[in-house]
Protein backbone atom coordinates (compact mmCIF):
# COMPACT_ATOMS: atom_id res chain seq x y z
CA UNK A 1 0.00 0.00 0.00
CA UNK A 2 2.98 2.70 0.60
CA UNK A 3 4.33 1.66 -2.76
CA UNK A 4 1.10 2.91 -4.63
CA UNK A 5 0.41 6.02 -2.08
CA UNK A 6 3.74 7.10 -2.67
CA UNK A 7 3.26 7.04 -6.60
CA UNK A 8 0.14 8.75 -6.16
CA UNK A 9 2.01 11.65 -4.31
CA UNK A 10 4.55 11.89 -6.87
CA UNK A 11 1.79 11.67 -9.81
CA UNK A 12 0.19 14.35 -7.89
CA UNK A 13 3.07 16.75 -7.01
CA UNK A 14 4.45 16.02 -10.56
CA UNK A 15 1.08 17.15 -12.48
CA UNK A 16 0.82 20.24 -10.00
CA UNK A 17 4.27 21.38 -10.85
CA UNK A 18 3.88 20.74 -14.48
CA UNK A 19 0.19 22.44 -14.94
CA UNK A 20 2.24 25.74 -14.94
CA UNK A 21 4.05 24.69 -17.80
CA UNK A 22 1.39 23.37 -19.69
CA UNK A 23 -0.44 26.77 -19.01
CA UNK A 24 2.00 28.57 -20.42
CA UNK A 25 1.95 26.51 -23.74
CA UNK A 26 -1.62 26.90 -24.05
CA UNK A 27 -1.11 30.93 -24.09
CA UNK A 28 1.77 30.71 -26.44
CA UNK A 29 -0.37 28.14 -29.43
CA UNK A 30 -3.24 30.26 -28.80
CA UNK A 31 -5.13 27.01 -26.99
CA UNK A 32 -7.58 29.03 -25.10
CA UNK A 33 -11.36 28.20 -24.33
CA UNK A 34 -13.43 30.73 -26.20
CA UNK A 35 -16.32 32.15 -24.55
CA UNK A 36 -19.77 30.91 -26.23
CA UNK A 37 -23.25 30.63 -25.95
CA UNK A 38 -23.37 27.08 -23.95
CA UNK A 39 -20.89 28.13 -21.55
CA UNK A 40 -20.73 28.64 -17.75
CA UNK A 41 -16.90 30.83 -17.55
CA UNK A 42 -17.18 34.45 -18.75
CA UNK A 43 -13.55 34.99 -19.64
CA UNK A 44 -11.43 33.30 -22.31
CA UNK A 45 -9.07 30.49 -20.08
CA UNK A 46 -6.23 28.59 -21.32
CA UNK A 47 -6.40 24.68 -21.37
CA UNK A 48 -3.96 21.96 -22.14
CA UNK A 49 -4.31 20.95 -18.52
CA UNK A 50 -4.16 17.14 -19.88
CA UNK A 51 -0.83 17.74 -20.81
CA UNK A 52 0.26 18.27 -17.42
CA UNK A 53 -1.73 15.10 -16.49
CA UNK A 54 -0.22 12.99 -19.13
CA UNK A 55 3.40 14.13 -18.00
CA UNK A 56 2.35 13.62 -14.34
CA UNK A 57 1.53 9.57 -15.11
CA UNK A 58 4.22 8.90 -17.24
CA UNK A 59 6.06 10.44 -14.35
CA UNK A 60 4.90 7.94 -12.37
CA UNK A 61 5.54 4.91 -14.74
CA UNK A 62 8.76 5.48 -14.69
CA UNK A 63 9.22 5.70 -11.06
CA UNK A 64 7.36 2.76 -10.36
CA UNK A 65 9.42 1.04 -13.16
CA UNK A 66 12.42 1.48 -10.53
CA UNK A 67 10.30 -0.34 -7.35
CA UNK A 68 11.32 -3.79 -6.48
CA UNK A 69 8.12 -3.85 -5.56
CA UNK A 70 6.32 -4.21 -8.91
CA UNK A 71 8.92 -6.15 -10.52
CA UNK A 72 6.89 -8.65 -11.67
CA UNK A 73 4.40 -6.30 -13.17
CA UNK A 74 7.32 -4.62 -15.13
CA UNK A 75 8.34 -8.41 -16.34
CA UNK A 76 5.64 -8.50 -18.63
CA UNK A 77 5.63 -4.72 -20.03
CA UNK A 78 3.38 -5.38 -23.02
CA UNK A 79 0.56 -4.15 -21.03
CA UNK A 80 2.26 -1.53 -19.72
CA UNK A 81 3.63 -0.12 -23.48
CA UNK A 82 0.31 -0.13 -24.70
CA UNK A 83 -1.11 2.08 -22.01
CA UNK A 84 1.32 4.30 -22.41
CA UNK A 85 0.99 4.47 -26.20
CA UNK A 86 -2.73 5.09 -25.80
CA UNK A 87 -2.49 8.11 -23.66
CA UNK A 88 0.16 9.60 -25.76
CA UNK A 89 -2.23 9.01 -28.86
CA UNK A 90 -5.12 10.40 -26.93
CA UNK A 91 -3.28 13.50 -25.39
CA UNK A 92 -1.79 14.32 -28.51
CA UNK A 93 -5.23 14.10 -30.26
CA UNK A 94 -6.34 16.08 -27.65
CA UNK A 95 -3.63 18.90 -27.88
CA UNK A 96 -4.65 19.05 -31.45
CA UNK A 97 -7.94 19.79 -30.78
CA UNK A 98 -7.50 22.14 -27.83
CA UNK A 99 -5.50 24.17 -30.72
CA UNK A 100 -7.24 23.77 -33.95
CA UNK A 101 -10.92 22.69 -32.90
CA UNK A 102 -10.55 19.47 -34.95
CA UNK A 103 -14.09 17.53 -36.14
CA UNK A 104 -15.70 15.50 -34.49
CA UNK A 105 -14.92 12.39 -36.98
CA UNK A 106 -11.05 13.07 -36.84
CA UNK A 107 -11.30 13.06 -33.09
CA UNK A 108 -13.61 9.66 -33.28
CA UNK A 109 -10.95 8.02 -35.34
CA UNK A 110 -8.42 9.08 -32.87
CA UNK A 111 -9.88 7.53 -29.97
CA UNK A 112 -10.87 4.03 -31.80
CA UNK A 113 -6.69 3.96 -33.28
CA UNK A 114 -5.66 4.62 -29.49
CA UNK A 115 -8.43 2.20 -27.83
CA UNK A 116 -6.82 -0.60 -30.74
CA UNK A 117 -3.27 -0.10 -29.61
CA UNK A 118 -4.25 -0.05 -26.28
CA UNK A 119 -6.25 -3.41 -26.87
CA UNK A 120 -3.38 -5.41 -29.21
CA UNK A 121 -0.77 -4.45 -26.58
CA UNK A 122 -3.15 -6.90 -24.23
CA UNK A 123 -5.40 -4.67 -22.23
CA UNK A 124 -7.95 -6.24 -23.84
CA UNK A 125 -11.78 -7.73 -22.32
CA UNK A 126 -11.54 -11.57 -22.30
CA UNK A 127 -14.19 -12.95 -20.50
CA UNK A 128 -16.91 -11.26 -18.38
CA UNK A 129 -16.73 -12.74 -14.10
CA UNK A 130 -20.21 -14.39 -14.67
CA UNK A 131 -19.90 -17.90 -13.70
CA UNK A 132 -15.59 -17.94 -15.65
CA UNK A 133 -17.57 -18.23 -18.76
CA UNK A 134 -15.67 -16.47 -21.75
CA UNK A 135 -18.22 -16.31 -24.58
CA UNK A 136 -17.52 -14.94 -28.19
CA UNK A 137 -14.78 -15.17 -30.05
CA UNK A 138 -11.00 -13.04 -29.92
CA UNK A 139 -12.22 -10.50 -32.46
CA UNK A 140 -15.89 -10.03 -30.44
CA UNK A 141 -13.82 -9.03 -27.38
CA UNK A 142 -11.62 -6.87 -29.40
CA UNK A 143 -14.03 -4.97 -30.65
CA UNK A 144 -15.78 -4.68 -27.54
CA UNK A 145 -12.76 -3.65 -25.79
CA UNK A 146 -12.31 -1.02 -28.45
CA UNK A 147 -15.94 0.55 -27.91
CA UNK A 148 -15.83 0.39 -24.09
CA UNK A 149 -12.83 2.68 -24.02
CA UNK A 150 -14.28 5.30 -26.64
CA UNK A 151 -17.82 5.22 -24.47
CA UNK A 152 -15.56 6.18 -21.49
CA UNK A 153 -13.74 8.67 -23.46
CA UNK A 154 -16.21 10.22 -24.24
CA UNK A 155 -18.47 9.84 -21.30
CA UNK A 156 -15.96 11.99 -19.44
CA UNK A 157 -15.52 14.59 -22.13
CA UNK A 158 -19.02 15.46 -21.88
CA UNK A 159 -19.00 15.90 -18.22
CA UNK A 160 -16.23 18.36 -18.22
CA UNK A 161 -18.00 21.52 -18.11
CA UNK A 162 -17.51 23.01 -14.59
CA UNK A 163 -14.24 23.76 -12.77
CA UNK A 164 -13.24 20.79 -11.87
CA UNK A 165 -15.87 19.06 -12.05
CA UNK A 166 -14.14 15.81 -14.32
CA UNK A 167 -11.33 15.79 -12.38
CA UNK A 168 -13.02 15.38 -8.87
CA UNK A 169 -15.14 12.76 -10.29
CA UNK A 170 -12.65 10.65 -11.37
CA UNK A 171 -10.45 11.20 -8.35
CA UNK A 172 -12.96 10.07 -5.95
CA UNK A 173 -14.29 7.37 -8.08
CA UNK A 174 -11.10 6.17 -8.85
CA UNK A 175 -9.87 6.26 -4.93
CA UNK A 176 -12.66 4.02 -4.38
CA UNK A 177 -11.57 1.51 -7.45
CA UNK A 178 -8.14 1.34 -5.63
CA UNK A 179 -9.58 0.11 -2.76
CA UNK A 180 -11.53 -2.29 -4.83
CA UNK A 181 -8.19 -3.53 -6.74
CA UNK A 182 -6.03 -3.62 -3.62
CA UNK A 183 -7.89 -5.67 -2.05
CA UNK A 184 -8.61 -7.87 -4.35
CA UNK A 185 -5.20 -8.54 -5.39
CA UNK A 186 -4.24 -8.99 -1.63
CA UNK A 187 -6.30 -12.18 -1.43
CA UNK A 188 -5.87 -13.35 -4.62
CA UNK A 189 -2.00 -13.50 -3.57
CA UNK A 190 -0.89 -12.51 0.17
CA UNK A 191 2.52 -13.28 -1.06
CA UNK A 192 2.51 -10.33 -3.55
CA UNK A 193 0.50 -7.40 -3.96
CA UNK A 194 1.88 -6.02 -7.22
CA UNK A 195 -0.94 -5.40 -9.67
CA UNK A 196 -1.24 -3.22 -13.16
CA UNK A 197 -5.09 -1.85 -12.34
CA UNK A 198 -3.80 -0.64 -8.87
CA UNK A 199 -0.97 0.74 -10.19
CA UNK A 200 -2.55 2.30 -12.89
CA UNK A 201 -5.52 3.69 -10.89
CA UNK A 202 -3.37 4.59 -8.28
CA UNK A 203 -1.47 7.31 -10.72
CA UNK A 204 -4.87 8.35 -12.75
CA UNK A 205 -5.87 9.69 -8.80
CA UNK A 206 -2.48 11.28 -8.18
CA UNK A 207 -2.49 13.49 -11.99
CA UNK A 208 -6.20 14.35 -11.08
CA UNK A 209 -5.43 15.73 -7.12
CA UNK A 210 -2.57 17.07 -8.37
CA UNK A 211 -4.40 19.34 -11.28
CA UNK A 212 -7.71 20.16 -8.67
CA UNK A 213 -5.98 22.90 -7.76
CA UNK A 214 -5.08 24.72 -10.55
CA UNK A 215 -8.83 23.55 -11.70
CA UNK A 216 -11.37 24.07 -9.42
CA UNK A 217 -13.62 27.31 -9.38
CA UNK A 218 -11.88 29.75 -10.36
CA UNK A 219 -10.03 27.66 -12.70
CA UNK A 220 -7.00 29.39 -13.97
CA UNK A 221 -6.77 26.27 -16.57
CA UNK A 222 -9.55 23.59 -18.11
CA UNK A 223 -8.25 20.55 -19.13
CA UNK A 224 -9.38 19.98 -21.97
CA UNK A 225 -10.05 17.43 -24.44
CA UNK A 226 -6.20 16.07 -23.71
CA UNK A 227 -6.88 15.74 -20.31
CA UNK A 228 -10.70 14.66 -20.38
CA UNK A 229 -10.09 11.83 -23.08
CA UNK A 230 -6.89 11.20 -21.60
CA UNK A 231 -8.51 10.23 -18.12
CA UNK A 232 -11.11 8.22 -18.98
CA UNK A 233 -9.10 5.75 -21.26
CA UNK A 234 -6.73 5.35 -18.29
CA UNK A 235 -9.90 4.84 -16.07
CA UNK A 236 -10.86 2.14 -19.06
CA UNK A 237 -7.88 0.28 -18.88
CA UNK A 238 -7.95 -0.08 -15.18
CA UNK A 239 -11.45 -1.74 -14.76
CA UNK A 240 -10.63 -3.71 -18.17
CA UNK A 241 -7.81 -4.86 -16.32
CA UNK A 242 -9.45 -5.69 -13.23
CA UNK A 243 -12.27 -7.53 -15.25
CA UNK A 244 -12.10 -11.64 -15.24
CA UNK A 245 -9.78 -11.48 -11.88
CA UNK A 246 -11.90 -12.22 -9.46
CA UNK A 247 -13.03 -16.28 -9.10
CA UNK A 248 -17.07 -16.90 -8.13
CA UNK A 249 -15.50 -20.38 -6.87
CA UNK A 250 -13.46 -18.21 -4.05
CA UNK A 251 -15.35 -15.32 -3.32
CA UNK A 252 -16.72 -14.94 0.08
CA UNK A 253 -19.92 -16.12 0.61
CA UNK A 254 -21.40 -12.41 2.04
CA UNK A 255 -21.48 -11.18 -1.41
CA UNK A 256 -24.39 -11.59 -3.15
CA UNK A 257 -23.04 -9.80 -6.38
CA UNK A 258 -19.00 -11.11 -6.21
CA UNK A 259 -19.21 -12.05 -9.67
CA UNK A 260 -20.26 -9.15 -11.19
CA UNK A 261 -18.10 -6.66 -8.88
CA UNK A 262 -15.71 -6.02 -11.41
CA UNK A 263 -18.38 -4.66 -13.89
CA UNK A 264 -20.51 -3.00 -11.35
CA UNK A 265 -17.75 -1.15 -9.56
CA UNK A 266 -16.44 0.80 -13.10
CA UNK A 267 -19.83 1.47 -13.76
CA UNK A 268 -20.61 3.08 -10.51
CA UNK A 269 -17.77 5.11 -10.81
CA UNK A 270 -18.23 6.49 -14.32
CA UNK A 271 -22.38 6.68 -13.15
CA UNK A 272 -22.81 10.36 -13.80
CA UNK A 273 -20.76 10.66 -17.04
CA UNK A 274 -22.64 7.74 -18.43
CA UNK A 275 -25.70 9.24 -17.51
CA UNK A 276 -25.01 12.47 -18.85
CA UNK A 277 -23.83 11.18 -22.10
CA UNK A 278 -26.47 8.70 -22.31
CA UNK A 279 -29.39 11.13 -21.72
CA UNK A 280 -27.56 13.77 -24.11
CA UNK A 281 -27.27 10.95 -26.71
CA UNK A 282 -31.43 10.72 -26.43
CA UNK A 283 -32.39 14.04 -26.01
CA UNK A 284 -30.33 15.15 -29.47
CA UNK A 285 -31.34 11.97 -31.49
CA UNK A 286 -35.04 12.37 -30.32
CA UNK A 287 -35.09 15.87 -31.15
CA UNK A 288 -33.38 14.90 -35.05
CA UNK A 289 -30.34 16.52 -34.15
CA UNK A 290 -26.77 15.27 -34.11
CA UNK A 291 -25.46 12.83 -31.06
CA UNK A 292 -22.68 15.81 -30.83
CA UNK A 293 -24.79 18.73 -31.09
CA UNK A 294 -24.06 20.88 -28.13
CA UNK A 295 -26.25 22.37 -25.79
CA UNK A 296 -27.06 23.41 -22.49
CA UNK A 297 -28.94 20.39 -20.88
CA UNK A 298 -26.20 18.44 -19.28
CA UNK A 299 -26.27 17.32 -15.54
CA UNK A 300 -24.44 20.54 -14.64
CA UNK A 301 -26.41 22.88 -16.50
CA UNK A 302 -29.73 21.13 -14.52
CA UNK A 303 -27.53 21.94 -11.00
CA UNK A 304 -26.77 25.44 -11.85
CA UNK A 305 -30.63 25.97 -13.36
CA UNK A 306 -32.18 24.43 -9.54
CA UNK A 307 -30.58 27.53 -7.86
CA UNK A 308 -27.10 26.19 -7.31
CA UNK A 309 -24.07 28.15 -7.16
CA UNK A 310 -20.83 26.87 -9.28
CA UNK A 311 -18.89 25.09 -6.64
CA UNK A 312 -21.84 24.02 -4.68
CA UNK A 313 -23.06 22.41 -7.87
CA UNK A 314 -19.60 20.58 -8.31
CA UNK A 315 -19.61 19.50 -4.88
CA UNK A 316 -23.04 18.00 -5.01
CA UNK A 317 -21.90 15.72 -7.94
CA UNK A 318 -19.01 14.79 -6.02
CA UNK A 319 -21.36 13.24 -3.23
CA UNK A 320 -23.14 11.58 -5.76
CA UNK A 321 -19.99 9.86 -7.19
CA UNK A 322 -18.69 9.12 -3.56
CA UNK A 323 -22.10 7.84 -2.55
CA UNK A 324 -22.37 5.15 -5.25
CA UNK A 325 -18.18 4.47 -6.18
CA UNK A 326 -18.44 4.36 -1.63
CA UNK A 327 -21.46 1.48 -2.50
CA UNK A 328 -19.69 -0.70 -5.03
CA UNK A 329 -16.73 -0.45 -2.95
CA UNK A 330 -18.12 -1.50 0.43
CA UNK A 331 -19.30 -4.65 -0.92
CA UNK A 332 -16.00 -6.21 -0.63
CA UNK A 333 -16.20 -5.82 3.20
CA UNK A 334 -19.89 -5.63 3.80
CA UNK A 335 -23.33 -7.60 3.16
CA UNK A 336 -25.27 -6.64 0.45
CA UNK A 337 -28.18 -5.79 3.02
CA UNK A 338 -25.53 -3.41 4.72
CA UNK A 339 -24.55 -2.05 1.51
CA UNK A 340 -28.14 -1.35 0.17
CA UNK A 341 -29.19 0.60 3.40
CA UNK A 342 -25.96 2.48 3.18
CA UNK A 343 -27.04 3.13 -0.26
CA UNK A 344 -30.22 4.21 0.33
CA UNK A 345 -29.48 6.60 3.00
CA UNK A 346 -26.27 8.01 0.53
CA UNK A 347 -28.96 8.44 -1.94
CA UNK A 348 -31.51 10.32 0.59
CA UNK A 349 -28.93 12.48 1.38
CA UNK A 350 -27.70 13.46 -1.63
CA UNK A 351 -31.32 14.05 -3.05
CA UNK A 352 -31.16 16.73 0.35
CA UNK A 353 -28.89 18.62 -1.28
CA UNK A 354 -29.41 18.54 -4.93
CA UNK A 355 -33.06 19.37 -4.25
CA UNK A 356 -33.28 21.25 -0.31
CA UNK A 357 -33.08 24.42 0.94
CA UNK A 358 -29.51 25.23 -0.13
CA UNK A 359 -30.99 25.81 -3.65
CA UNK A 360 -30.97 29.70 -4.23
CA UNK A 361 -28.78 30.98 -1.41
CA UNK A 362 -25.97 33.13 -1.93
CA UNK A 363 -22.09 31.85 -1.91
CA UNK A 364 -20.23 32.87 1.39
CA UNK A 365 -17.75 34.63 -1.39
CA UNK A 366 -20.95 37.00 -2.69
CA UNK A 367 -21.61 34.53 -5.58
CA UNK A 368 -25.03 34.39 -7.00
CA UNK A 369 -26.82 31.01 -7.71
CA UNK A 370 -26.16 29.49 -10.88
CA UNK A 371 -23.26 31.92 -11.20
CA UNK A 372 -20.20 32.80 -8.79
CA UNK A 373 -16.96 34.54 -10.16
CA UNK A 374 -16.61 33.40 -13.79
CA UNK A 375 -19.97 31.97 -14.32
CA UNK A 376 -22.97 32.61 -16.44
CA UNK A 377 -26.73 32.00 -15.16
CA UNK A 378 -27.50 29.43 -17.39
CA UNK A 379 -30.88 29.90 -18.23
CA UNK A 380 -33.73 32.42 -18.17
CA UNK A 381 -33.31 36.13 -18.40
CA UNK A 382 -31.11 38.33 -16.72
CA UNK A 383 -32.34 39.81 -13.09
CA UNK A 384 -32.79 43.27 -13.25
CA UNK A 385 -29.58 44.84 -11.93
CA UNK A 386 -29.77 46.32 -8.37
CA UNK A 387 -30.27 49.51 -7.20
CA UNK A 388 -27.01 51.89 -7.28
CA UNK A 389 -25.74 54.16 -4.83
CA UNK A 390 -25.48 57.47 -5.60
CA UNK A 391 -22.12 58.64 -7.02
CA UNK A 392 -19.36 60.56 -4.67
CA UNK A 393 -19.03 64.44 -5.50
CA UNK A 394 -16.91 64.71 -8.91
CA UNK A 395 -17.65 61.24 -10.04
CA UNK A 396 -19.55 62.62 -13.44
CA UNK A 397 -16.42 64.56 -14.04
CA UNK A 398 -14.10 61.34 -13.99
CA UNK A 399 -16.59 58.85 -16.03
CA UNK A 400 -15.97 62.21 -18.92
CA UNK A 401 -12.10 61.79 -18.78
CA UNK A 402 -11.65 64.65 -15.83
CA UNK A 403 -8.13 63.01 -14.11
CA UNK A 404 -9.41 61.71 -10.17
CA UNK A 405 -7.50 59.61 -7.75
CA UNK A 406 -8.71 56.01 -8.00
CA UNK A 407 -8.52 53.21 -4.69
CA UNK A 408 -6.10 50.94 -5.66
CA UNK A 409 -7.06 47.31 -6.65
CA UNK A 410 -5.17 44.35 -3.89
CA UNK A 411 -2.58 42.95 -5.21
CA UNK A 412 -3.94 39.84 -7.53
CA UNK A 413 -2.77 36.53 -6.05
CA UNK A 414 -2.30 34.73 -9.73
CA UNK A 415 -1.73 35.66 -13.19
CA UNK A 416 -5.32 34.81 -13.79
CA UNK A 417 -6.87 36.99 -11.39
CA UNK A 418 -5.69 39.88 -13.17
CA UNK A 419 -7.32 38.60 -16.14
CA UNK A 420 -10.52 38.57 -14.92
CA UNK A 421 -9.76 41.62 -13.42
CA UNK A 422 -8.96 43.38 -17.08
CA UNK A 423 -12.11 41.87 -18.20
CA UNK A 424 -14.45 43.14 -15.69
CA UNK A 425 -13.16 46.09 -14.84
CA UNK A 426 -15.34 49.41 -14.94
CA UNK A 427 -14.38 52.45 -17.88
CA UNK A 428 -10.62 53.43 -17.66
CA UNK A 429 -9.34 56.69 -18.75
CA UNK A 430 -7.26 56.08 -22.45
CA UNK A 431 -4.22 57.61 -23.27
CA UNK A 432 -5.72 61.19 -24.76
CA UNK A 433 -7.99 60.91 -21.09
CA UNK A 434 -11.06 60.03 -22.65
CA UNK A 435 -13.12 57.29 -21.29
CA UNK A 436 -12.33 53.40 -22.65
CA UNK A 437 -14.92 50.60 -22.93
CA UNK A 438 -13.41 47.39 -21.52
CA UNK A 439 -14.54 44.55 -23.05
CA UNK A 440 -13.55 42.35 -26.10
CA UNK A 441 -14.80 45.30 -28.28
CA UNK A 442 -13.07 48.32 -26.73
CA UNK A 443 -9.24 49.23 -27.38
CA UNK A 444 -8.15 48.42 -23.97
CA UNK A 445 -9.60 44.80 -24.58
CA UNK A 446 -7.08 42.20 -22.34
CA UNK A 447 -4.70 39.87 -24.45
CA UNK A 448 -6.41 37.06 -24.25
CA UNK A 449 -10.05 38.44 -25.43
CA UNK A 450 -7.63 39.76 -28.53
CA UNK A 451 -6.15 36.30 -28.94
CA UNK A 452 -10.04 34.72 -29.23
CA UNK A 453 -11.76 36.95 -31.79
CA UNK A 454 -10.97 34.82 -34.15
CA UNK A 455 -11.74 31.66 -32.49
CA UNK A 456 -15.57 30.16 -33.49
CA UNK A 457 -17.75 27.55 -32.14
CA UNK A 458 -16.11 24.78 -33.60
CA UNK A 459 -16.29 21.58 -31.56
CA UNK A 460 -18.66 19.67 -31.92
CA UNK A 461 -18.91 17.77 -28.26
CA UNK A 462 -17.03 19.27 -25.60
CA UNK A 463 -19.12 21.77 -23.18
CA UNK A 464 -16.52 23.99 -22.60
Amino acid sequence: MRAYLLLLLIAAAATYVLTPLARWCALRWGAITAVRSRDVHSIPTPRLGGLAMWAGIMVGLVMASQLPFLADVFDRPEPIIGIAAAATIVCALGVADDIWDLDWMTKLVGQVLAAFVMASMGVQLYQLPIDGVVVGSDRIWLGLTVLVVVVAMNAVNFVDGLDGLAAGLIAIGGAGFFLYSYVLTRDASPGDYSNLATLVVALLVGACVGFLPHNFNPARIFMGDSGSMLIGLVIAAAGIQVTGQIDPAVASTRQSFPAFLPILLPLAVLLLPLLDMGLAVIRRVGSGKSPFHPDRMHLHHRMLALGHSHRRAVIILYVWTFVFTGAATALVWFSTTAVLVGLAVGVLAALALTLGPLRGRSTAGGGTPGGGPGVRPPTGPEPAPAPQPAPPPGAEHRAAGAPGPAPAPAPARHAADAHRRAWHAAPAAGPAGHAVAAGPAGPAAHPLTRLTDALHDADPRTDR
